[in-house]
């Protein structure tokens, strides 16, 4: 038995459990064995053709540049909601000491700023990865606006998958930003990082 799925849009095969097309987006029909061109199953009556052709599922689409710009936003928000009272535990402690060890006021402050970094840092990483290899597939931010994070296929990624998007970000970020806003410019709305992580982000 045929398990390959064509889908009714671009013809394109794809693996059975896939319920979207990894090139164009589309949903796919759970029957199988069907023509890559007409979205009709294999001998089925042409009356019945209707039946078979689906276009893109309702509600199916992608998350946009400026609505993940603001789900990114909360994201910040929420880390450093987490890192600010580590922060201002040091900055008590150095203010406290200001009067009698000014060096050592300094060097708290230097060393309180180094931890909350850190915290961010692997905070961000964390909180994201383990956001999106969850059953919800989003972090806060993108929950808030109807977002989810999926592989080519329409199905939740691994840890290790959002490990990698996460750092890829960073690409995206080093090359001036580009890797973002190819994000309103590409046809699926995928940033550098989508596109190195096999990722999309669906809404």
């Amino acid at each position: 038995m045929n398990t390959t799925l064509y889908c009714n849009q671009c013809g394109t095969p794809n693996s059975a459990e896939a319920r979207f097309c990894s090139r164009c987006g589309g949903a796919l029909n759970p029957v199988s064995a069907q023509s890559p061109f007409t979205g009709v199953a294999a001998g089925a009556a042409p009356a019945a053709a209707g039946a078979y052709t689906l276009g893109r599922a309702e509600g199916v689409g992608y998350g946009g540049f400026w609505i993940r710009v603001v789900a990114f936003i909360v994201d910040v928000i929420l880390v450093r909601a987490v890192a600010w009272p580590v922060s201002m535990i040091f900055s008590l402690g150095g203010l406290g000491m200001m009067g009698g060890f000014p060096h050592g006021a300094l060097g708290l402050h230097l060393f309180g700023g180094g931890v909350v970094f850190i915290l961010v840092i692997f905070g961000s990483w964390l909180y994201e990865a383990f956001m999106l290899s969850s059953p919800y597939q989003a972090t806060l931010g993108k929950m808030i606006f109807g977002m989810k994070v999926t592989d080519l296929y329409g199905n939740r990624i691994s840890f290790a998958g959002a490990t990698g998007r996460h750092f890829a970000k960073w690409l995206s970020g080093m090359i001036l930003g580009v890797g973002y806003i190819m994000v309103g410019i590409t046809e699926r709305k995928q940033g550098l990082h989508d596109m190195l992580a096999g990722t999309l982000v669906r809404r």
